[in-house]
Order: structure tokens, then C-alpha cells, then sequence
């Protein structure tokens, strides 16, 4: 029975997050229904970052076993093929040992947030970005994120229904930097960790905006992180902003 690598796509706007629900639609229900037509077969996937309602991904990693050996192009044309007219696609397929699994094979994650930072609102990319139209400073919100990288209790940044076992995280990358000067009202957010706690990425990028324009100092980030309660930590930035960029895996596996 082949293992199959896919890599996926998806706008995350029209779903209820990554993973399957009874009743509403999920990235993972449609590309398992898109297995079951092409195939005949009833499957379950495995991604690599289970991604909220409204969060998009350029570079979803998931794995499923499928009873044929399909050629790799095939599964990935089939699977397009049905998935169409929704906004998933799989970008690659590749047969992997039956040791590989996209979640805990996985030694680090990478999201990335755009926030739009000037007075008019979006036209185009109003479903990709978070609006803030009060005047923000990249620098000043870099300074404060550093704050944050290392090895830290991150209950002041956990959603209260996250299921994590335990809230102590490595976060090996917070960066926050003005877009280069064709995009320059955005300002982008970039982050990697092994693995991330529910709302978090999204928490740390409120508290930032509130550094960002004046009302935190990079001193005040420290203590908020030190003092593990969430409800002194910035608003919670939209969903639609984060966009899950990529997922590292040991050389070879």
C-alpha cells in the first residue's frame, strides 16, 4: 500500500479549517472526497499544521495510503480535477517509506502574516490581509517580537480551548519587517517553530500591532509573555492575515 506526499494549496477563506467536520465544509473533507471519486477509496489524511477557519496555506504538507500505485501525476491531476470549482490545489504528489508522516515528521513550521497598514482599505487582497489603518512601526514591533523567540511558557498567547499538552514552545523565528517598496504598505510577519499553540501565531501578531503603534513597549511584550495570562496580550489579529508558507523535514525522510 503506497504512502503519498502531497503538497496543497488552499485559500482557506470558504472553509471551516483544515481539519474534517460532520457539517461544514473543511480542506480535509474536500480533498478526501476528491480521493473517494478518483479512486473509489474511503481515506484519511494527515497535514502537517491543522490551520484555523480563514487561514490559507501556500505549502500544506499531508500523507495518505492508497491501495493502487498510482503514478504521482495522476493522483495529482485526479485529485485537481475533482476538487475544482473549490479553491484547493494539490500541487504535487510524491510516493514516500511508510516511515514518513507529515505531522510528526515534521521538525519545523513556518507561517507568514501580511497587515495592511495604510488608510484605504483593500481591493484586491481584502481576503489575504489584516486592515490597520492607524500608522504602525515595523521596527518598533521587530524589537518587541524578539522578545518573544526562544524557548518560553506561551500561556499568555494560548487559545483557552487549545488542546496542547503543554504550553512551553521554541519559537526560532519572529520577524516583522516593511514590505519592499512595491508592496511597502504591508508589513509582513514572518515566524518558524516546531510546532505552534492554538491562536498563537495570531495572538503574538495583535500584541505586536499594539507595540507597533506605541501603546506596548518591547519591555511590556517581555512581561505580558512572563506573566502567562492571555488577557493581557493584544486582540487576537483576523484569520484571514496568516497564511501557513512551509514545513522542514529531516533530509531523506
Amino acid at each position: 500500500m503506497p504512502r503519498y506526499k502531497l503538497v496543497i494549496e488552499y485559500d482557506g477563506g470558504p472553509f471551516c479549517g483544515w481539519q474534517r467536520q460532520a457539517d461544514d465544509p473543511t480542506v480535509q473533507g474536500a480533498i478526501e472526497a476528491a480521493v473517494t471519486r478518483f479512486s473509489g477509496e474511503e481515506v484519511r489524511l494527515t497535514c502537517a499544521g491543522r490551520t484555523d477557519a480563514g487561514v490559507h496555506a501556500i505549502h500544506q504538507v499531508a500523507h495518505l495510503d492508497l491501495a493502487k500505485d498510482w503514478r504521482t501525476d495522476t493522483v495529482r491531476d485526479a485529485l485537481n480535477a475533482h476538487l475544482r470549482p473549490r479553491p484547493v490545489a494539490i500541487l504535487s504528489a510524491e510516493i514516500v517509506p511508510a516511515s514518513f508522516d507529515a505531522r510528526h515528521s515534521a521538525i519545523r513550521r513556518h507561517y507568514r502574516y501580511r497587515i495592511l497598514n495604510r488608510r484605504s482599505p483593500a481591493a484586491l487582497t481584502r481576503a489575504h490581509v489584516w486592515h490597520v489603518p492607524w500608522p504602525l512601526d515595523a521596527d518598533r514591533m521587530h524589537d518587541a517580537a524578539q522578545r518573544l523567540v526562544g524557548h518560553h511558557d506561551f500561556s499568555a498567547f494560548r487559545a483557552a480551548e487549545c488542546q496542547a499538552n503543554s504550553p512551553i514552545r521554541t519559537l526560532e523565528q519572529l520577524d516583522v519587517a516593511r514590505a519592499p517598496m512595491a508592496l511597502h504598505d504591508e508589513i509582513v510577519v514572518a515566524t518558524s517553530a516546531r510546532s505552534f499553540l492554538h491562536h498563537q501565531v495570531r495572538a503574538m501578531v495583535g500584541t505586536l500591532m499594539l507595540a507597533g503603534c506605541g501603546r506596548l513597549s518591547a519591555d511590556d511584550v517581555a512581561e505580558i509573555l512572563a506573566s502567562g495570562d492571555k488577557r493581557r496580550c493584544g486582540p487576537l489579529a483576523p484569520a484571514a492575515g496568516l497564511t501557513f508558507v512551509g514545513v522542514d523535514y529531516v533530509p531523506g525522510k
